[in-house]
């Protein structure tokens, strides 16, 4: 199953305002499954002896992780996007080409992003995190809840306040591209070419050996590990290129909100709907002043052009994220007791968003004065956040509180609908 989904992003001064860099990505997963925001904080892991479960497999622990906020399936243990507390930010993409997928159960690419963010202080430090567990656990299995059996490679854009990488993977192979000014975007295709700044030792020696390069033409990664014509590869239809067209559209004037309006635009089909849909959204700004803070923005909620991006800023003693945490399961215990049991993983964030859009999707004057009420939130939100990074100035009470209290405000807008 090769379905189209998922875009990350990332803008670069001169492409943004303020000297800034702004990330972004939607996650289009399967449409019943529900994304959780979490929050970890750093931790020193003393008895290394003892492995890291991840999603499938366990690995080596390291001695110190980072502080880290996920927006994840809440099924699985990695993540389709986070940031750490150094402002490094990563997500990841499905690709396929024409190495096998592997379905035997190993390292998922999302348990890679959240690895990558756990263990690394800058973007390049995440990409060599990645490609060296790559190396030594492989990746596959399956990426869905259940019986459909759904697997791929995996690439990824990595992201701080300096630079970003573009990490594109077939099988243990890999190559990566540094992205040090402008527009970038990656789909569910392989996109690098013949910028290539590091790779795996083996890159072109494996596609000589598999007859998918001479040895002699100039190398190209997108088009030697796939199938694409790159040549056509910027103006053939598809949402990556329609992605590069919105943050084309808007090169030299980026700032978080146009992210935000990229993510919502459905007719590109950057905001996805059907049986894969935009089931969270996140949305960063990395300014080069290390005496700013990051601000990153979640959902939490499916469609974002139907939900409200919330900020999260690291500051010590953060409250737990509760309302966007889903609940745990004894999966064991309950497979035996019923065959392809699928929990109830809805946060409750999620239900009061699902109950609330369920209620008045027929009313169109409740669903745009909800709306409306939404928007407001929202701009009020934005507007605090360009305070912050106009006049450096952290209220840490308000801060340690900041997500959950947005969640609490926008669960209440979505009651107060639904009681109307």
């Amino acid at each position: 199953m090769e379905p189209c989904s998922c875009d990350t992003f990332v803008a670069l001064p001169p492409a943004t305002t303020d000297n800034r860099i702004i990330f972004g990505k939607n996650s289009d997963r399967l449409c019943d499954e529900v994304q959780e925001v979490v929050y970890f904080s750093a931790a020193v892991h003393d008895n290394l002896g003892e492995k890291l479960k991840c999603t499938y497999i366990e690995i080596d622990q390291v001695p110190e992780t980072y502080a880290v906020v996920l927006s994840r399936p809440a099924w699985l243990w990695g993540a389709e996007m986070g940031a750490n507390e150094h402002g490094v930010c990563i997500g990841n993409e499905a690709v396929w080409g024409r190495e096998d997928v592997c379905n035997e159960e190993a390292l998922l690419g999302m348990d890679l992003v959240r690895l990558g963010l756990e263990r690394a202080d800058t973007a390049e430090k995440a990409l060599n995190v990645i490609v060296d567990l790559l190396e030594k656990y492989g990746q596959g299995g399956n990426c869905t809840e259940g019986r459909m059996q759904f697997s791929y490679h995996n690439s990824f854009l990595i992201a701080d306040k300096k630079e970003a990488w573009i990490l594109e993977t077939a099988g243990k192979f890999w190559a990566a591209e540094k992205i040090q000014e402008g527009i970038r975007n990656i789909s569910n295709q392989l996109s690098i070419t013949t910028k290539i700044d590091r790779e795996h030792p083996d890159l072109r020696k494996y596609a000589k050996q598999k007859g998918w390069w001479d040895g002699k033409k100039e190398f190209d990664f997108a088009a030697t590990y796939s199938y694409l014509d790159t040549a056509r590869m910027m103006t053939s239809p598809g949402r990556y290129c329609e992605g590069y067209k919105l943050l084309n559209k808007h090169k030299g004037n980026i700032t978080f909100e146009t992210m935000m309006k990229i993510l919502r635009d459905k007719p590109s089909g950057i905001n996805m709907e059907g049986e894969f849909l935009t089931t969270a959204s996140m949305v960063s700004v990395l300014p080069p002043d290390l005496s700013l803070p990051c601000i990153h923005f979640f959902t939490g909620t499916p469609d974002p052009e139907r939900s409200i991006f919330k900020p999260f800023i690291f500051v010590p003693h953060i409250s737990q994220l509760l309302d966007t945490s889903s609940p745990t399961f004894d999966l064991e215990d309950q497979v035996k007791k019923k065959p392809h049991f699928k929990p109830d993983r809805r946060h409750p964030l999620y239900q009061n968003h699902q109950q609330a859009w369920e209620a008045i999707l027929k009313n169109e004057e409740k669903a745009k004065a909800m709306v409306d009420i939404m928007k407001k939130m929202e701009k009020a939100l934005f507007q605090e956040m360009d305070s912050i990074l106009q006049n450096k100035h952290l209220d840490m009470d308000r801060m340690t509180n900041l997500f959950p209290q947005c969640t609490k405000d926008e669960i209440e807008i979505y009651k107060s609908n639904v009681n109307s």
